[in-house]
């Protein structure tokens, strides 16, 4: 296979430069999954609901600000807010290892660092995700979610191998510097991207609730759309729930400690890597539409098997369901993020992606709140057993919608016409933009450098 065709949008300079700063961002976050829990678990000897407590504040930024991020974000160069808020990122997480060593910390601490952190995550990932098709262009969306997931997937073998020897060597709350400076870089090579993108119109009034308003119709009246976040929301509930106590089970019921904790949370990053590789390929041979319902169906049981793992073979076992999950999942959002980006006007890509996260991640705080609960009433393993059916039952959305049949992404449609009469003038291109959705070349493969 030639090297080009292997490369594909590695070979744009600014597709590069968001793939880099997604691996350190995505590495930061990852050693933040693991380490955060674990400063409450190990470090302030928090019982279940306040672990699961601390899980719902980490996502509660999606119901306070999920839905407004989306209209902020369509009016703003998405480059910017996703630089700026990678480096104020950085720093909120910064202020746990200084008040512990300080003897400051305490769980209200880090309810309010997990708030605001969740808060800048949603304001990030709008951006995140409404930047890609103006990178790579809608004809590519596959191949770039595909490629970015795959380093994702990395991350999450190398994130929790990486932070569970860092837990057990200098503690969690020190672990976290290492989150803080991934984010800090992420936010510096983002710096480097340099396609351009259309500012708003000066001059312009925005009306937010007018425009909150029209994306909340687009999204919820659009078959395809309202079925690919209704299975989200299901699919994210469960999981959250059974994750909060995961790591619960892992330490309390299992005895692992922070090394083999990382050893079972990298077999997840395994499973999602392989899911990245396969992710292009399953969506040809299956149809962009099916395998969005058929991967959770196929992929979420097994991880029941945790549920009644004990240390040894079972264990291992328990762990390839787990990877199975992560591998599924990872091929479901690959197929889903194209179908979304692809059907939805660049003027609303940002309040699609916000009313999107709103509903789809509006329930996880609800989930690491019943996940404590459950776990506080029944114990960690039966609401490990609860969290893999209900993760199972996330594919009927998908399945009664017209997903279940459709091969290949229709083209967008924007309900308002080109220039959209909802749309204000700063949703309209203007006559020196250059088309939108293109990959920007320069010499030899280069991506223009013209600032954003």
């Amino acid at each position: 296979m030639p090297k080009s065709f292997r490369l594909g949008l590695l070979r744009d300079p600014n597709f590069g430069r968001l793939f880099a700063a997604t691996a350190v961002g995505q590495l930061g976050d990852r050693i933040l999954f693991l380490a955060l829990p674990l400063v409450a678990i190990v470090a302030l000897n928090a019982d279940e609901f306040q672990v699961g407590l601390l899980t719902a504040t980490t996502t509660a930024g999606s119901l306070l600000v999920g839905l407004p991020a989306g209209a902020w974000v369509d009016r703003m160069r998405k480059r910017s807010v996703m630089i700026a808020t990678d480096l104020v990122r950085a720093l909120v997480l910064l202020t746990i290892p200084m008040a512990w060593w300080a003897g400051l910390l305490t769980i209200r601490w880090l309810y309010a660092v997990a708030l605001v952190h969740g808060v800048l995550t949603v304001f990030f990932d709008v951006a995140y995700v409404s930047f890609l098709p103006h990178l790579v262009g809608r004809d590519n969306l596959v191949e770039g979610n595909a490629k970015l997931s795959a380093v994702r997937s990395v991350t999450s073998i190398s994130g929790p191998a990486l932070a569970g020897p860092l837990v057990g060597w200098a503690g969690a709350p020190a672990t976290l510097l290492a989150g803080s400076a991934g984010m800090a870089l992420s936010g510096a090579l983002a710096i480097g991207i340099r396609a351009r993108e259309r500012g708003p119109e000066p001059g312009v009034r925005p009306r937010w609730g007018r425009d909150v308003k029209e994306g909340l119709k687009f999204v919820l009246k659009h078959p395809v759309l309202r079925a690919t976040i209704m299975g989200d929301a299901t699919f994210n509930l469960f999981l959250i729930m059974y994750q909060t106590m995961l790591l619960v089970h892992l330490k309390r019921e299992m005895g692992l400690g922070p090394f083999g904790t990382g050893l079972v949370l990298s077999g997840m990053g395994c499973g999602a890597l392989l899911g990245a590789l396969v992710a292009t390929r399953a969506s040809k041979r299956i149809g962009q539409g099916p395998v969005i319902w058929i991967a959770p169906l196929v992929t979420c049981p097994p991880t029941a098997l945790m549920a009644w793992a004990r240390p040894g073979w079972s264990l291992g076992a328990a762990a390839i369901g787990l990877a199975a999950l992560s591998l599924g999942g990872v091929v479901r959002v690959v197929a889903q993020s194209s179908f979304q980006q692809a059907l939805t006007p660049e003027r609303l890509l940002g309040r699609m992606s916000a009313t999107a996260r709103f509903v789809s991640w509006g329930g996880i705080p609800l989930g690491g709140v019943l996940g404590g609960v459950s776990g506080s009433a029944f114990g960690a393993p039966a609401t490990l057993w609860i969290g893999a059916a209900g993760m199972t039952a996330s594919f009927l959305p998908n399945f009664l919608s017209p997903l279940r049949t459709m091969r290949t992404v229709p083209e967008a449609e924007d309900p308002e016409g080109a220039g959209g009469r909802a749309g204000s003038a700063a949703s309209r291109p203007r006559p020196d933009s250059p088309r939108p959705g293109a990959v920007r070349r320069s010499g030899a493969q280069g991506a223009s450098r013209r600032d954003a």
